[in-house]
């Protein structure tokens, strides 16, 4: 039965009045759910229920899938229960129900345990089974089962190597024997059973099945000829050899065949139940032996006489009760005289009003203690909830900087980043598009055939202005880019289709920087409609990679997916008029920006030159949007799955090199008592007992005695004796010495494989999903993007290497932003105290740490008895050894870099700058390919 909420779903019962209609009126039109079999009489009820019956939110209950509609789940019950029933060994099935009937567990699982160990040396007539002969097992069928008291007549034909023959010759019996009838008594216990009815004197008539029905078998392998061999036989066997599928017989099926075939009653010490028509199929009793009746009523008892128990100790002593109830009864008893009083003589009267009194003072001081004893109990509740310490790590905002740690000098605010040192300044969806951009070409660096570059590198190379001399570093990145959308699908002249589109909503076609959708699709006719075809060579500098860019736009882009597309185009498609606004081919788009003349371009040019006038923001833009569409390569698709694979063999093999270090660890404690002693031995302690065992050997004989005596070569053969033993001590101490020395440099080497394999696993993982390094008490986000993808912390010398060699800040994201809106107003007190009015961040805003001073003092900052701080504490402490030497080396280049004397002067550039010597532009590709 479905279950909704872990609960079973019962079918509704036709309503009184729909049965009293059946009398009344059998003509009556009704609703009825066919799927079910209910009946309704409206059809509010009908569509109420159906609604009910479609909502995702029921389990099955044999499989446990949950999700799935009504129907879904009674569907997949019944197709489990018809894959069940198919498996589950037919002669087994009544005897396991008349096993389980009547019986009284609380769990099904207990029911299942007892019903295994009883049938799983246990066999029936025509039941398939496997039988181990000469360590393999073969298919069989069991064809007779002699009871202990019968036995077959031996036959030598009929037995086999591996299979127990009996050696009786009494006849056999040709009249059924009942079989295993102690086993199904449950009741008995399992011992009791096995003593009374051992399963191992039974003995079984099988025949070997066909070789085809053997289970792994083929006809040309060496089991294959096997089975042919032991096909057809016959042979008499014991239980010790004989065995059932897993698939036919196991506590998992065993538990899903009781759960469909029994039910029991939700009260208290309820017998499980074979249902009527399963228990009539399989020849269950269905009518309950007094016996068994009396047993249970006495089980049910004795469960409700306990929790009745366990309920009067929890509520306080019965006879209070019966008193407040007997005190209570009696006042109002006297009530109801009341009104006859009257009647009664004086002193009766007076009695009865002096004993109402005193009922009511007794009552009211009861009340007067009752609540005194409950404030009393509701302050040492307080107390000591109050003194009961708080487990730590907790709750970051629960967690308050007290005297002490301020003492100590913890750091109370946070140091701010900088928002300004962002590679874009404030322009915080230009920063983000540009950090996912060089992750994506960095992390994917294999599959799209990039040599890894650093942050810096790329963001010089994005401000790149001059055409000569050209930017590899583009070049590169774009070609790559290019070659890896050849393989997406797209639709050939979205742009133009997209911009036509516009045009004809729009009434009235307002130009874009001077140039109308008619002269833009003009332009975009003739460049870039080979472009998935143009061979862009490494060789040859990746010539024409600005109109294949344009090509791949055209085909790729619509204002749906890149909605500055227009823009863009533009800009790449035509130049200003040089006669009306002269403009350097070497200047740069922030003078073009804060000049507030607005540009105005009318004159079609090549991408070639265009693209360099370009602005970083625009250029981010279109590495974004080609980055986002490279994501759905086959190529990307397959580095992924390369990298799924990579990290199940790393964890394999952390955990084989754990194990091997926790080994031989083991082994070094083992060592070290004589490890010591060796140490000590190889530090001096030799000689002394070599010396000492010098001087017994001269010793003379005791009392003056000459060496000749037989008492002095007594005493001679002793020392000798102790110089031996010395020496074999000294030699194990030596080699217990070498040999803890050994395996301490192997630990050393499997640290260092450690070390290794996090590193790894760091970049194989950032290629799957990019995440922060942690979390602070505010929830801003902390990035460091260093050893991801293609790139390494290690070079191959053993030196630092660096991607970024900084640490980002990301405020929170909204999620988070309504967590701390829900805390009050006490956070955003906080946050002022604690981060300052510059260092709060809003949702999405980014800051940077170039610092390695400040990012020891916002390490410093951390307070690990919160749970999100102390996982990022923990974080920075893994990864130290290569965050603070990236940020120094950075650092260092930097500074080399601003302190490289200009050689010459370029003629295109402006005065005493050589952009031939920039970082950026010695950036080689060592992974590109020529191929076209």
């Amino acid at each position: 039965m479905p279950t909704c909420r872990r609960k079973r779903v019962l079918l509704t019962e036709p309503s009184p009045e729909l049965l009293a209609s059946l009398k009344n009126d059998p003509s009556k039109d009704v609703y009825y759910l066919a799927q079910t079999g209910e009946i309704f009489d409206t059809y509010e009820a009908y569509a109420a229920r159906m609604s009910f019956y479609r909502l995702k939110q029921f389990q099955c209950e044999v499989t446990g899938k949950s999700g799935l509609d009504y129907f879904q789940a009674l569907e997949s019950e019944r197709q489990e229960a018809r894959t069940m029933h198919s498996r589950f060994p037919d002669p087994l099935k009544a005897a396991v129900l008349k096993a389980v009937q009547w019986q009284v567990m609380g769990r099904l699982d207990h029911l299942v345990e007892a019903v295994f160990d009883r049938f799983k040396d246990r066999f029936y007539p025509d039941e398939r089974v496997l039988v181990d002969i000469q360590g393999e097992k073969y298919s069989a069928r069991v064809l007779r089962v002699f009871t202990p008291t019968a036995s077959p007549t031996t036959s030598s034909s009929r037995t086999s190597p591996g299979a127990q023959a009996s050696t009786s010759s009494s006849p056999l019996p040709d009249e059924p024997q009942p079989l295993h009838k102690v086993a199904e008594d449950l009741k008995i216990s399992l011992k009791d059973s096995i003593a009374r009815d051992d399963p191992r004197q039974y003995l079984y008539r099988v025949q070997i099945l066909d070789e085809e029905q053997q289970p792994g078998s083929r006809s040309h392998d060496k089991k294959g000829k096997e089975a042919a061999k032991w096909s057809g036989r016959l042979m008499d066997v014991h239980c010790d050899i004989v065995s059932r599928d897993r698939l036919t017989f196991s506590k998992s099926i065993l538990r899903r065949f009781i759960r469909d075939t029994v039910d029991r009653a939700p009260a208290v010490a309820s017998p499980w139940t074979v249902k009527p028509a399963i228990a009539e199929r399989y020849g269950v009793n269905t009518i309950i032996p007094e016996e068994t009746r009396k047993g249970i009523e006495s089980i049910k008892k004795g469960e409700i006489d306990k929790r009745k128990k366990v309920w009067e100790d929890k509520e306080g002593p019965a006879s209070k009760k019966q008193k407040k109830m007997a005190a209570a009864a009696e006042e109002k008893g006297t009530e109801s005289l009341h009104p006859t009083q009257t009647m009664l003589p004086t002193g009766a009267a007076r009695a009865l009003a002096i004993a109402a009194e005193k009922r009511e003072r007794d009552a009211k001081e009861k009340a007067e203690q009752e609540q005194k004893a409950k404030e009393e109990n509701a302050r040492l509740a307080a107390e000591k909830k109050k003194k009961k310490p708080i487990r730590y790590p907790t709750e970051d905002f629960d967690v308050v900087i007290g005297d002490r740690e301020k003492k100590n000098g913890m750091k109370l605010q946070r140091p701010v980043p900088s928002r300004t040192a962002m590679p874009f300044g404030r322009d915080n969806s230009t920063n983000e598009a540009f950090l996912m951009t060089w992750n994506f070409l960095v992390v994917y660096g294999q599959p799209l055939h990039l040599s890894p570059f650093t942050l810096d590198d790329f963001e010089q190379a994005l401000r790149h202005s001059v055409v000569d001399p050209s930017c590899s570093l583009l070049a590169e990145v774009h070609a790559t880019l290019i070659y890896n959308l050849r393989t997406v699908p797209f639709n050939r002249h979205s742009a133009v289709v997209s911009l036509v589109r516009l045009k004809e909503s729009n009434v009235d076609d307002e130009p874009v920087l001077g140039v109308s959708i008619d002269e833009l699709t003009t332009a975009m006719a003739d460049i870039g409609n080979n472009w998935e075809r143009a061979p862009l060579r490494h060789s040859e500098g990746r010539e024409g990679w600005e109109e294949s860019l344009v090509g791949c736009l055209k085909d790729h882009a619509n204002f749906g997916n890149f909605p500055r597309m227009r823009e863009i185009l533009t800009r790449l498609l035509f130049a200003p008029d040089t006669s009306a606004a002269p403009e350097a081919s070497g200047s740069s788009i922030e003078s073009q920006a804060s000049s507030p003349v607005p540009v105005t371009l009318s004159v079609p040019t090549s991408p070639k030159f265009r693209y360099y006038a370009l602005p970083p923001a625009d250029r981010i833009a279109i590495l974004s949007f080609m980055c986002d569409l490279a994501i759905s390569s086959k190529a990307i698709h397959a580095h992924l799955e390369w990298c799924e694979e990579q990290l199940t063999a790393l964890r394999k093999e952390k955990i084989e090199v754990n194990r091997t270090k926790k080994q031989y660890i083991e082994e070094m404690n083992a060592l070290s008592g004589d490890a010591k002693a060796g140490e000590a031995a190889a530090n001096g302690d030799e000689d002394a007992a070599m010396h000492e065992s010098s001087d017994l050997s001269e010793a003379p004989g005791s009392e003056g005695e000459p060496e000749t005596t037989p008492r002095g070569k007594e005493t001679r053969r002793t020392a000798a004796k102790e110089r031996e033993l010395a020496r074999a001590k000294m030699a194990s101490q030596r080699q217990a010495l070498a040999e803890h020395r050994r395996l301490d440099e192997e630990v050393n080497k499997l640290e260092r494989r450690l070390e290794g394999i996090e590193r790894e696993f760091r970049k194989l993982l950032g290629s799957l999903r990019v995440k922060p390094l942690g979390y602070d008490r505010f929830y801003n986000r902390i990035w460091w993007f260093d050893g991801v993808g293609a790139a390494s912390l290690i070079g191959s010398g053993g030196a630092v290497q660096y991607g970024t060699g900084r640490i980002f800040v990301q405020g929170p994201s909204e999620f988070d932003c309504d967590i701390l809106k829900r805390r009050g107003e006490d956070v955003t007190v906080r946050r002022l105290q604690e981060e300052g009015s510059d260092g709060m961040l809003d949702v999405g805003e980014w800051a940077v740490y170039n610092d390695l001073e400040e990012i020891n003092q916002f390490v410093a900052w951390l307070n690990p008895k919160g749970l999100r701080e102390l996982s990022l504490k923990n974080a920075f402490t893994k990864w130290w050894p290569h965050i603070g030497p990236g940020v120094r080396r950075r650092a260092s280049d930097l500074a080399a870099a601003a302190d490289v004397p200009d050689a010459r002067r370029s003629a295109r550039t402006k005065p005493g700058v050589d952009l031939s010597r920039k970082p950026y532009m010695q950036w080689t590709n060592r992974k590109a390919m020529n191929a076209s």
